[in-house]
């Protein structure tokens, strides 16, 4: 991860955005994985701000952003051994663990479920306003839960930019208090974070709920086995919507056959073919899926832009460390 300079202007945003949380406002700031749009995850009335500036359902859970040093177990009831391990091994950074969630804590964050889901992550940035919240909040519990800073189920931002242009109009203020934006630089992963449900490990055991940058394989070498696939009994978790993470052009995802015939008003993210001579808008796509994850939401949100009738990605690798790209544009192809 980049370094980040905590100089004088970035001190300041983050020493407003606390005494903001404090208040029950909103703020987005960004983690390894993508721009959050945060609140007290312990205030009801906070959570719902999320919800509304979203237009996210008030069932659709939220991820809770812990501090490195804030104990779980001020909102997971039980924390298995299990679990532990994996804290251990991915923590700070983009795993959300689902546990069960603590008597009282949490149930706006948890959608109202038993459940709640919880990460660590290891953005300088975030951590360090993680760590001046809980300085000013002063007891527990401590964590902020932050989906994506975007409409609900359109792109999600890496950049302060896509931040405010998403929220850009009348309608972002929520009771009289327009988003505040910590701009953190671009985010290093890209895509949301990789969701394991350890809520049922008596029952059906580790079930992986959302693919991300920490691999099936990767857990598999923690947990000793590959985690289950989702089943219908599943907690809900966010972002595994059959439609999400979606500009407004439409996506089609295409093979390279495809891509030799393709109409003019038509734009292209291929990473095997390249551009026609006078053909319409087309991008390159990295060879390598972590570069390719970094890339994709700038990408998307840039194809959206022009005048397009539609965007054809061409269908990159399924398996192994590209599955949680692969997870994203089919969605956003639905």
């Amino acid at each position: 991860m980049n370094a980040v300079a905590f100089g004088p202007e970035l001190n300041d945003a983050l020493d407003a955005a606390a005494e903001r949380l404090d208040r029950g406002l909103l703020v987005a700031f960004p983690t390894e994985t993508v721009y959050g749009l945060g609140a007290d995850a312990a205030s009801g009335a906070a959570v719902a701000r999320i919800f509304v500036a979203k237009g996210r359902p008030s069932d659709h859970p939220l991820i809770v952003h812990l501090a490195p040093t804030t104990d779980p177990l001020q909102w997971a009831r039980d924390m298995p051994p299990l679990a532990m391990r994996l804290v251990e091994a991915f923590w700070p950074g983009p795993l959300t663990l689902i546990v069960p969630r603590r008597d009282g804590v949490g149930a706006a964050a948890a959608g109202g479920q038993d459940s709640i889901g919880l990460r660590c992550p290891s953005h300088p940035v975030a951590q360090e306003l993680l760590g001046r919240y809980a300085a000013l909040r002063g007891h527990g519990p401590i964590g902020l839960a932050a989906p994506s800073a975007n409409r609900f189920g359109r792109v999600s931002p890496t950049r302060a930019a896509h931040v405010l242009a998403e929220f850009d109009d009348a309608s972002t203020v929520v009771d009289h208090a327009t988003i505040f934006v910590v701009d953190g630089g671009d985010c290093p992963v890209g895509i949301e974070s990789t969701i394991l449900d350890c809520s049922r490990l008596d029952g059906i055991g580790p079930v992986l709920l959302r693919p991300g940058s920490v691999t099936a394989a990767m857990l598999a070498e923690v947990i000793g086995a590959l985690p289950a696939g989702a089943d219908r009994d599943a907690p809900r978790a966010p972002g595994t919507l059959e439609s999400h993470y979606a500009p407004s052009t439409p996506v089609r995802l295409v093979d390279a056959d495809a891509l030799m015939d393709v109409p003019l008003d038509v734009a292209v993210w291929s990473w095997s073919v390249t551009a026609p001579a006078g053909g319409g808008p087309w991008r390159c796509a990295p060879l390598d899926a972590a570069t390719y994850a970094h890339e994709l939401y700038a990408v998307l949100r840039a194809l959206d832009e022009l005048t397009a009738r539609e965007i054809w990605i061409e269908r990159p690798p399924e398996a192994g460390e590209w599955a949680g790209v692969v997870d994203r544009l089919v969605r956003a192809a639905a």
